[in-house]
């Protein structure tokens, strides 16, 4: 096992031969995780058509949930974390995030269609959501050398991105054999989170940080890092000029006037790119170096920005979902690569809620900003500002991010 008290987030390139083998324990959380996100993306491909179709939620009522909710997850982190960290028990915060998503689509089945019944149903799968991701992505860190952050969670996020594909595919098969009874959907998505919580008391072994955590770790630890600090700041401050990419779908709608009906086809063309160039970029980060691989993917995002400014026609579709696709792949498990080493065992799930909460509030911010522009000055003026901002935030992140701080990571 390794520890890193205030090591490099950026690792050396990689002897040959080394660190070639993914980790048993990233291979059985990525499993957990595709079968977790099945599950999941079952009931959120069918809760649109459920809750207006069927329930008779309005689209405000709708958005209003869904958006509150989503929000929550990204407090609920920094608990998850503390938790985990408190006595170093990071695969047991991680099972009872992912135990609570699972039941919560028994509460779907137990609403029988009423709103506070499916309200406390999302909140539930809302929680546990937020509540498993930072001891999750702390069990990867912990799980193998330094030097091959980039790769595990490269494997771990692929994994997780071919459970997201599969999810709305299952969901949409059960309706077809069960003639649109929404509840099969949540039967289904119930058993099958079941299975996902056995895979992980069964196959992912808790983290064995060798240090014993303290009973009450501090809360500014992380903060009190350096290193941490400064990876911190550039993912908030990139976060904040990262538009959500519904924005980006509804810009390619409207440009090309295609049908509403297309709006649910076009994530799964960037998520298809994801899941393809996600081990690819692990790799590239820990052979060069996460921090360029964590600028380039940002540059991706930016090049998107500039396809869209540009007269769009079906290429331009395709180059925006591609660029989209490299964008997570080259920032997502990249970031969680950079900032782990620098942080210590006993404190590392902490402190990824802290900076996974930092950047999805910056993006919050960034989301309701761009709406804010787009309303006011018309959609061409907002994606220029967006355009210029993240140019911006590049420049300054490329300042802020450390080049090469001295490691101290030992092997024990």
């Amino acid at each position: 096992m390794y520890l890193a008290a205030n090591g490099r987030p950026d690792a050396p390139p990689r002897p040959l031969g080394v660190g070639r083998r993914v980790p048993a324990a990233v291979l059985a959380l990525g499993t957990v995780s595709l079968v977790t996100d099945i599950s999941s993306e079952m009931v959120t491909a069918v809760m649109p058509l459920y809750l207006v179709l069927g329930v008779g939620l309005t689209p405000l009522q709708f958005g209003f949930l869904d958006g509150m909710f989503n929000g929550a997850t990204a407090l609920v982190r920094l608990l998850g974390g503390r938790l985990a960290d408190r006595r170093g028990h990071h695969k047991r915060v991680a099972g009872a995030g992912y135990l609570l998503s699972a039941l919560s689509r028994l509460g779907l089945l137990l609403a029988g269609g009423t709103t506070g019944g499916i309200a406390a149903a999302l909140a539930a799968d809302r929680l546990g959501k937020g509540i498993r991701t930072a001891p999750r992505d702390a069990l990867i860190s912990l799980s193998g050398p330094p030097e091959s952050l980039g790769r595990s969670f490269g494997v771990h996020r692929a994994m997780d991105t071919t459970g997201a594909l599969l999810g709305p595919l299952a969901a949409f098969a059960v309706l077809w054999a069960t003639a649109d009874a929404y509840d099969a959907v949540f039967a289904v998505s119930f058993c099958t989170g079941l299975l996902g919580v056995l895979l992980l008391v069964l196959y992912v072994p808790a983290a064995d940080t060798t240090v014993p955590a303290p009973a009450r770790p501090p809360r500014t630890a992380a903060l009190r890092n350096p290193v941490f600090r400064r990876v911190l700041y550039a993912a908030a401050l990139l976060g904040a000029t990262t538009i959500g990419d519904a924005f980006l779908y509804l810009l390619l709608l409207r440009a090309l006037d295609l049908p509403p009906a297309l709006f649910a086809l076009l994530p799964l063309g960037a998520a298809a790119v994801y899941l393809l160039l996600a081990v690819p970029a692990g790799r590239f980060a820990d052979r060069s170096g996460r921090r360029p691989a964590f600028l380039l993917g940002h540059g991706a995002l930016l090049c998107a920005y500039a396809v869209l400014l540009a007269p769009v026609s079906w290429p331009s579709v395709v180059t925006v979902l591609a660029l989209l696709g490299i964008f997570y792949a080259g920032t997502d498990g990249v970031l969680m690569a950079l900032a782990a080493p620098a942080l210590p065992a006993q404190g590392r799930a902490g402190g990824l809620a802290l900076l996974q909460t930092g950047q999805a509030l910056a993006r919050l911010l960034a989301a309701a900003g761009f709406g804010a522009a787009w309303t006011l000055w018309g959609q061409r003026p907002a994606l220029w500002a967006a355009l210029l901002a993240l140019a911006g935030a590049l420049v300054a992140a490329s300042r802020i991010l450390p080049a090469a701080p001295p490691t101290t990571t030992e092997a024990s």
